[in-house]
């Protein structure tokens, strides 16, 4: 059965975010924040950085005034430290918490770095189990379902197998990956760049062991949109150089023709192919 309307998710032009049409609410969604990854990165490897916290925290609150967002939602990996949040890394995420929730409601995608966040924050936030689950516009409590006024769209993180609802949704949302594309000059250098993955998914490469023979899958499967990182320090997969692997499960297989675009929207065509 073919979906009646497809879901809008636009990335948001030079920005790693993208804004979700859900009737009658708008979302902002990014996807691994890692707020007070200078603190993990002078804990793990000895690497001294100056701390961006702040301008962290007011690029998501310009981002969200910039789009009118009713909502910020962000695909997992809040924080950086996968232990209880502390110390400087605590302090960060208090204030990013408290400036974005002054402003909007907050919904967390519970990521691998986020155990310990959901349970610290758990008055402040919304949480969406590691499973994934759907974003519902109805936030006024109207009784038309969402699904008639604009298609659904769903929400994971990526580090762990989805709940196979999500093929429910018009579009699939997830971070985890940190997609970066290597281009290489006429001359020879290159550079990495923060990219999108998006195209069709393939649903039976999505659901833990396949869907089987008696899978209901859908003529019109959701088109997977991988999201690229909000922190530019967190690193990354390289989409396109050979012999780099995915972090996801079910990844590179449930994205079998995806394409990759740039922060600016340039399409650079199938990332296997750049």
């Amino acid at each position: 059965m073919a979906r009646a309307e497809s879901a809008a998710v636009e990335p948001v032009v030079g920005e790693p975010a993208a804004v979700a049409d859900l009737g009658r609410e708008r979302a902002l969604l990014v996807a691994d924040v890692h707020a007070g990854v200078e603190v993990g990165l002078r804990y793990e490897r000895g690497v001294e950085l100056d701390d961006r916290a702040d301008e962290r925290r007011e690029r998501l609150c310009a981002l969200i005034a910039e789009t009118d967002a009713d909502r910020l939602v962000v695909l997992g990996d809040l924080a950086h430290r996968i232990a209880a949040p502390e110390g400087e890394e605590r302090e960060e995420l208090e204030a990013l918490v408290r400036a974005v929730t002054d402003r909007v409601p907050m919904t967390l995608v519970e990521g691998n770095h986020d155990a310990g966040v959901a349970e610290a924050f758990a008055d402040d936030l919304d949480v969406i189990g590691a499973g994934g689950g759907l974003l519902d516009g109805a936030a006024d409590g109207g009784d038309e379902p969402a699904r008639s006024r604009t298609g659904r769209v769903a929400v994971l993180h990526g580090h762990t197998w989805p709940d196979p609802a999500l093929l429910d949704a018009d579009v699939v949302c997830m971070g985890h990956e940190h997609p970066q594309v290597r281009l290489e000059d006429a001359v020879g250098g290159s550079r990495v760049e923060r990219a999108w993955l998006r195209g069709e998914l393939d649903p039976d490469a999505f659901v833990e062991g396949g869907l089987g023979a008696d899978g209901d899958v859908s003529a019109d499967p959701p088109e997977l949109v991988v999201f690229p990182a909000f922190n530019e320090r967190s690193g990354g997969t390289w989409a396109n150089v050979d012999g780099q692997s995915f972090l996801a499960p079910f990844l590179p297989d449930a994205l079998p023709a995806g394409d990759a675009y740039l922060l600016d929207g340039t399409r650079l065509g199938d990332f296997r192919r750049i």
